[in-house]
């Protein structure tokens, strides 16, 4: 039983949860909840230790399940009070259940025919909303150019709603972004764009390019692109959302 606030393990989930240059290093986040531990579990990661109190185990929160199931693949499952779990927490009212995991790397498909590219999203929640949209969408391999907010914050991780461990999805340099999705016709939403994303021909192989809420995408991004693409809009709309419009593009480029 954990019993003081000052427990080293406690101390570490709360140090990862607020210092994302920690996170690098070390390779390890953050994730709270039955489900998204168990999103972790089905893609075969492994949590180096699990947090938990006596709440969590209660009738039908899916406490218990989870932790018998971690038992089994004899991961290191601590207790500790409710209030210090709390504490220990990102979320106001927590699941009663915390982890820390490795980072997935997740292999690119080769050949890859599908990329998302995102440019300087900086809010956390829009993020992990469209990472969850990029996998449900069946988008082969998400980049995040510089200046995206961390992908493993507990915002976003909660926003992906598991996206994370089902696409390969991380942060690099435009230089690299280029090199992989050099075969690839890159096609930005922008809503100056001289085509409708309904005129692409979305059966070839393809990128998207998504730019930030704030300012749009960047110089790199644009250079990278080989064409604009809008969504046409009414009632005089001048824009939408990144990740209402990464949903919109990439569920039409499903087909």
């Amino acid at each position: 039983m954990i019993s003081s606030p000052h427990n080293e393990r406690l101390k570490y989930i709360r140090a990862l949860q607020s210092k994302p240059r920690l996170r690098r290093e070390d390779g390890r986040a953050v994730l709270e909840g039955v489900r998204l531990i168990s999103d972790a579990l089905a893609a075969g990661i492994r949590p180096e230790f699990v947090v938990y109190s006596a709440e969590a185990t209660q009738e039908g929160k899916g406490g218990a399940a989870l932790l018998n199931t971690l038992n089994a693949h004899h991961v290191l499952c601590l207790e500790t009070t409710a209030a210090l779990l709390t504490q220990a927490a990102e979320t106001t009212t927590p699941q009663g259940v915390i982890a820390v995991v490795p980072l997935p790397h997740l292999a690119l498909p080769h050949p890859l025919r599908r990329a998302l590219i995102l440019d300087a999203i900086s809010d956390p929640g829009n993020l992990g909303t469209i990472l969850r949209t990029a996998a449900a969408a069946g988008v082969d391999a998400v980049f995040l150019a510089p200046g995206c907010a961390d992908p493993y914050s507990g915002k976003a991780l909660r926003a992906g709603m598991g996206a994370h461990f089902r696409i390969p999805a991380s942060p690099t340099g435009w230089a690299m972004i280029q090199e992989t999705c050099g075969g690839l016709t890159v096609y930005l939403a922008d809503a100056e764009g001289e085509r409708s994303y309904r005129a692409v021909d979305w059966a070839q192989p393809h990128g998207v390019i998504i730019g930030g809420e704030a300012r749009g995408a960047g110089d790199a991004a644009r250079a990278l692109a080989t064409g604009r693409i809008r969504i046409p809009m009414a009632n005089d709309a001048e824009s939408l959302n990144a990740a209402a419009a990464a949903a919109v593009i990439l569920f039409a480029a499903q087909g």
